[in-house]
């Protein structure tokens, strides 16, 4: 087979794992098991896996950073387009399930509602970065293709925002089930605060000054073993 037609092993994990929520909610609804409220289910498990993948998208170029693994900045685009895709099922089920694409009930149930202005908000910002993220538009906006995907920074928040108010939190009084919401906030928080310049150049520059040191050490007892080696020869000798 020809090796650039060969799947790497992260990528058979990415994809695997973008499929899973799919066939989860498959099995549940072949075998009857998505809860009492099996639209309300699918809108939790497709809204989650959107989240997941959106931020595991954001969290490739620090973990690269941190790593030294370009695996990983490759596989950057594929999960964020799962991002896309659940985000994109997660409102198709909204609308047409739950709603029937009744737009007065739709606008009436927007209207004022905190989670769908932000989860609206979070989607908006999301289109035209998936809708760009081939390298065809890559390409043709050049440096502006950049500054166009930096809306994934605004969309982030926009999402964890949109989680606390669908749990009903109140993020001001801490009040309500905020607990998951917050953590993944902190994740969001932590990745972000990894792509600032100056604390990028610190976590490369911690890298590679942990790596000599690793490498010195190496050297260092491994010229050690070979005169050990070479001590215990010559007495023998």
């Amino acid at each position: 087979m020809n090796k650039k037609f060969s799947p790497k092993p992260l990528q058979l994990i990415v994809h695997a794992a973008g499929w899973a929520p799919l066939v989860r909610i498959a099995i549940g609804l072949q075998i009857n098991n998505l809860t009492f409220n099996p639209i309300q289910k699918i809108e939790q498990i497709t809204g989650l896996a959107g989240l997941v993948f959106l931020l595991l998208s954001l969290a490739c170029t620090p973990l690269s950073n941190l790593m030294s693994w370009r695996q990983l900045t490759l596989r950057r685009k594929a999960l964020g387009l799962y991002g896309f895709l659940y985000a994109t099922l997660h409102i198709a089920v909204f609308v047409a399930v739950d709603y029937g694409l009744d737009l007065k009930a739709i606008l009436h149930e927007a209207a004022g509602k905190n989670y769908f202005i932000t989860g609206g908000l979070a989607f908006l910002a999301l289109l035209p970065v998936a809708a760009t993220s081939f390298n065809y538009w890559m390409k043709k906006l050049g440096k502006n293709w950049k500054r166009l995907h930096r809306l994934v920074y605004l969309v982030s928040p926009l999402v964890i925002l949109h989680y606390i108010f669908v749990v009903k939190g109140d993020i001001t009084r801490l009040q309500g089930n905020l607990i998951r919401p917050l953590e993944y906030g902190l994740v969001v928080t932590v990745l972000l605060v990894l792509r600032i310049p100056v604390v990028k150049r610190k976590v490369i520059a911690t890298r590679m000054a942990i790596q000599t040191a690793v490498r010195a050490s190496y050297s260092h007892v491994r010229t050690l073993l070979i005169q050990s080696r070479l001590t215990h020869t010559n007495r023998y000798d």
